[in-house]
């Protein structure tokens, strides 16, 4: 049974990798994706470019100005004249925020009054601007605590100091870069299960496959395995590239890491292969595969929290072995997570796997016959 299941993994590999387009698009897209992700996805704001107008031409005014011109976050684009010119500014899109300082912000800071300082920003994009109000207000903050410092005032009597566990940074790369591996083993498994029986099919191989003596559990294990073996291959290079060139802390186990890809990949092939098996061309087996792994991502927690959906929604994102595995590897990565406590999402991931195989298997005899 063995000997006959090897020799049609060996045949499946050789399809694979014999065509140079398809060793190609097996290595270069998903690395390819992994640094425009890696550097494109982020929630960071840097080089925000934003316009001062000032009335007020005290040092108290040019030393707050100074303190956003120094921010990494800001980029100083334009100094206004007038009043008239803000609108025009946001209007274009030339600056996201404008700085307004009155003309008695630095002769009531002197006479320990209370100074506003006006900060405009365009809000079409809504999550980008809070992000840079966010940003504005921390070093608005921190002139407020050193102009107190500096000039014998009293301090606050209680203030807020922010500690993040697990991300000390607040990197959203450190978020998203994990995700990332589970998308692109999704994308590349699903695409090569999908397309595996199909392509017999297309090519009018799959009834020399009937004569053989294999039996329809032996095919289909032979269609499996190589998919497994590449994605694994495939996750273990974008881990490589995720720990040693994005530099993500990987805390905790491998083992932890790697029974978490080896049961996501066991779901991820069984539902592969139902679309497959349900394919009659390649096209077919490709739209399929496309039509599940976009509302898998959408329904994984990757970019919003499942706790923001709506109820009937969180509900179906329980049969998505995507959501499990994010789990797996955010835990893993950045906290360190032991394998107990990662039981239940490596449950629900073996049994969306099992339930996923048994329908390919049947689906697989069903077509056969």
């Amino acid at each position: 049974m063995w000997r006959r299941i090897l020799a049609l993994m060996i045949k499946e590999f050789l399809t694979l990798l014999k065509d140079k387009r398809s060793r190609v698009v097996l290595i270069v897209p998903p690395l390819i994706q992994l640094i425009v992700f890696g550097y494109a996805a982020t929630f960071d704001l840097k080089h925000v470019p934003f316009a001062v107008f000032s009335e007020d031409r005290g040092t108290i005014a040019r030393d707050l100005v100074a303190a956003f011109r120094g921010s990494p976050s800001f980029v100083e684009a334009a100094r206004l004249a007038r009043d008239e010119d803000i609108a025009p500014m946001l209007d274009s899109k030339r600056v996201l925020m404008v700085i307004r300082i009155g003309a008695r912000f630095s002769a009531d800071l002197q006479n320990g009054h209370p100074a506003s300082v006006q900060i405009l920003v365009d809000g079409r994009n809504s999550n980008t601007a809070q992000l840079a109000v966010n940003y504005a207000q921390s070093i608005v903050k921190r002139f407020n605590t050193e102009w107190i410092a500096r000039h014998g005032g009293r301090l606050p009597p209680a203030h807020i100091e922010m500690r993040a566990w697990f991300n000390p940074n607040l990197e959203s790369r450190w978020f998203f870069i994990p995700g990332i591996v589970g998308v692109l083993t999704l994308l590349i498994t699903m695409l090569v299960t999908a397309l595996s029986v199909a392509r017999e099919r297309e090519q009018g191989t799959f009834d020399q496959l009937l004569v053989t003596p294999l039996r329809p559990g032996e095919i289909l294990l032979g269609k499996a395995l190589p998919s497994f073996l590449i994605g694994i291959a495939e996750a273990t290079l974008i881990i490589t590239v995720a720990v040693f060139w994005f530099k993500i802390p990987l805390l905790g186990s491998l083992l932890t890491l790697y029974t978490g890809l080896a049961l996501f990949l066991l779901s991820a092939i069984g539902l592969g292969l139902m679309i497959s098996s349900l394919a009659v061309t390649q096209q077919q087996g490709l739209l399929g595969a496309f039509f599940f792994m976009v509302p898998a991502i959408i329904l994984s927690g990757f970019a919003t929290p499942i706790a923001n959906m709506p109820p009937l929604v969180q509900d179906l994102t329980l049969l998505n072995p995507l959501r499990y595995f994010l789990v797996v590897l955010r835990g893993v990565f950045l906290e360190g997570t032991p394998f107990h406590l990662l039981i239940l999402p490596f449950m629900a991931m073996a049994s969306i796997g099992a339930v996923a195989l048994a329908i390919a298997a049947w689906l697989f005899r069903h077509r056969m016959y």
